[in-house]
C-alpha cells in the first residue's frame, strides 16, 4: 500500500530542496518526489532534513570479529600480509551461528551509520575442516537471514577463490574454508536468488587475479553473459600484488583485467589503489566502477588512491566498510578527503571550481550513483523508481546546531560525530532500533575466550 512522507528539506538531485513530498509505492519505491510542496494532512512528517542513504559497496561481515584486535605489532614488519595471516585465524573458527550474530550486529551498526544496503564479498563458505556443509549455502544463509532480521538490503557476492597466488596451484591450508570453483559460485548465486527474500539479491565476485586462474576467469565471464548481476573483484590493493602480477603476466593488474576480460558496467574494481593514468582511462572507457575503502586502506597501510584522477574520469565510484574498522559512511568520506590532504598538502581536494566547490556534495553525489551500480541497481537517491531509502538528520546534534542549510552536508561529513542520523528508512519503512549486544557478546566470548 502506498504512503506519503514529507520533509522540511531533502537532498534531491544533488542539492537541498525545501518542503519535499515523497510518495512510496506498494513495492517500497519512490513513485513521486515533489519539492516546494506543503505537507498534506495525510503525510507522515519527518522530524528533520532527509538525506539519501549510501550503499556499502564492499563488506566482509565476519571481519567484524577482528576489529580492534590487530592493533599490536607482533613482528619486525607489520603490513597487509601479516594482518591477513592473523585474520585467517579468526576465519578458521567462526561457525554459522556466530556469523549470523556478527552480521546482525554489524548490519545494525551500518544502518545507524547511514548505509541501507550492503554488498557482501562472501568467501567464508565451508566447515572449519574445509569440508563443505551438507547445505553448501549454509554460511550464505546466515548472512541473508541477518539482513532480513535487521532490515538491511543485501547483494550477496559468492567469491571465486582457487589458489594462494599467481605461482601457486592451490590454496594454503589456512585458506581451506574459502575454496570454490566457477560452478560452485554460480550455484550459490542461484540459491540466494531462489530464496526470494525481501531486499536480498546476488551477483558474483572474484577474490583477485592472484586467486583465480585465467582459464576460470574466462569461463566465469562467458557464463555471465546476459546476467544483470554485479561482478566484483579485489584489485591493485597492495604494491606487492602489482609486482607479482607484472612478474607473472607481464602486465599490471588493472591493465591485464581491462585487456583480457570484457569489462562493462556490471564490474566493480575494489580498491584499485595503485592505478596508473592509463589504467584509470581504461576503466573509465569500459564503464566499470571502482569501490574505495579508505578507512580499511588506511588501517592496513595499503596506500592512497589517485582520487583527483578518478574523480576527473567518468568512472562510477562508491565506498565500502570492508574490514569494518569503521561502520559509518561519513567517516569513510572524511578519510577519503583527509588522506588526500595529508599527502598533497592541499585542502578540499575532491572539490573543483566547475560547479562542485563543496567537497562533501561532490563526493556524496558521486558515491550515491556509484553505489547503485555496485549493488546492481538502475536508480538511487530521492528519485522516482529508486528504493525508498533515506536518513533523517538530527539537527539537534551538537555539531549541527546553527549550521546554515546550505552547509548542512558539509557539517555532517566533516564536523558531526559518526551518527548524525535520528532514523533510518528502508523501502519506505522506518527501522526500529535493534538489540544486538547480547548475541554479539556471546559470539565474541566464544571466539576470543583464549585470547591474551
Amino acid at each position: 500500500m502506498s504512503h506519503t512522507l514529507w520533509a522540511p528539506r531533502a537532498w534531491v538531485q544533488g542539492a537541498w530542496a525545501s518542503e519535499v513530498l515523497m510518495t512510496v509505492d506498494s513495492a517500497g519505491r519512490w513513485s513521486s518526489i515533489q519539492t516546494h510542496a506543503p505537507a498534506p494532512a495525510h503525510a507522515q512528517r519527518l522530524s528533520g532534513p532527509a538525506l539519501p542513504a549510501l550503499v556499502n559497496a564492499h563488506s566482509h561481515a565476519f571481519q567484524r570479529a577482528f576489529v580492534g584486535l590487530a592493533e599490536r605489532r607482533d613482528s619486525a614488519q607489520d603490513d597487509f600480509w601479516s594482518w591477513r595471516d592473523r585474520m585467517y585465524g579468526v576465519a578458521l573458527r567462526i561457525t554459522p551461528e556466530q556469523l549470523h550474530a556478527l552480521a546482525v550486529h554489524l548490519y545494525t551498526e551500518l544502518l545507524a551509520g547511514g548505509y541501507t544496503h550492503t554488498c557482501e564479498f562472501h568467501y567464508l563458505h565451508h566447515r572449519e575442516s574445509g569440508q563443505p556443509y551438507a547445505d553448501e549455502a549454509t554460511m550464505s544463509r546466515a548472512l541473508a537471514q541477518a539482513a532480513v532480521d535487521t532490515g538491511m538490503g543485501l547483494t550477496l557476492l559468492p567469491v571465486l577463490y582457487e589458489r594462494a597466488g599467481f605461482a601457486q596451484a592451490a590454496l594454503r591450508h589456512d585458506q581451506r574454508r574459502f575454496a570454490t570453483d566457477v560452478a560452485r559460485v554460480l550455484r550459490l548465486r542461484d540459491a540466494v536468488r531462489s530464496w526470494r527474500l525481501p531486499h536480498v539479491d546476488a551477483g558474483v565476485a572474484i577474490h583477485s587475479l592472484r586467486a583465480a586462474t585465467p582459464a576460470s576467469l574466462l569461463e566465469l565471464t562467458r557464463l555471465l553473459q546476459g546476467d544483470p548481476g554485479p561482478i566484483h573483484i579485489h584489485i591493485a590493493e597492495q604494491t606487492s600484488e602489482v609486482t607479482d602480477c607484472l612478474a607473472s603476466t607481464g602486465a599490471r593488474p588493472i591493465a591485464w583485467l581491462a585487456r583480457e576480460l570484457p569489462l562493462d558496467a556490471r564490474w566493480q574494481l575494489v580498491h584499485a589503489t595503485h592505478a596508473t593514468a592509463e589504467e584509470i582511462q581504461a576503466v573509465a572507457a569500459s564503464g566499470a566502477g571502482v569501490v574505495l575503502c579508505p578507512s580499511t586502506e588506511a588501517n592496513l597501510g595499503d596506500g592512497r588512491c589517485d582520487l583527483p584522477a578518478w574523480l576527473a574520469s567518468s568512472t562510477p565510484l562508491s565506498v565500502g566498510s570492508d574490514s569494518q574498522v569503521t561502520r559509518h559512511w561519513t567517516e569513510e568520506l572524511r578519510w577519503l578527503e583527509y588522506g588526500q590532504r595529508l599527502a598533497l598538502r592541499q585542502r578540499n581536494v575532491a572539490a573543483d571550481s566547475d560547479g562542485h566547490s563543496a567537497t562533501a556534495a561532490r563526493l556524496f553525489q558521486r558515491l550515491l550513483s556509484g553505489g547503485a551500480a555496485a549493488a546492481g541497481w538502475n536508480a538511487s537517491g530521492l528519485a522516482v523508481g529508486a528504493r525508498a531509502d533515506l536518513l533523517v538528520l538530527n539537527t539537534a546534534d551538537a555539531a549541527l546546531i546553527g549550521i546554515p542549510d546550505s552547509h548542512l552536508l558539509d557539517a555532517v561529513v566533516f564536523a558531526a560525530g559518526s551518527q548524525p542520523f535520528v532514523s533510518t528508512w528502508v523501502a519506505g519503512q522506518r527501522l526500529p532500533p535493534g538489540e544486538t549486544a547480547p548475541a554479539m557478546q556471546h559470539a565474541m566470548r566464544q571466539l576470543w575466550s583464549t585470547a591474551t
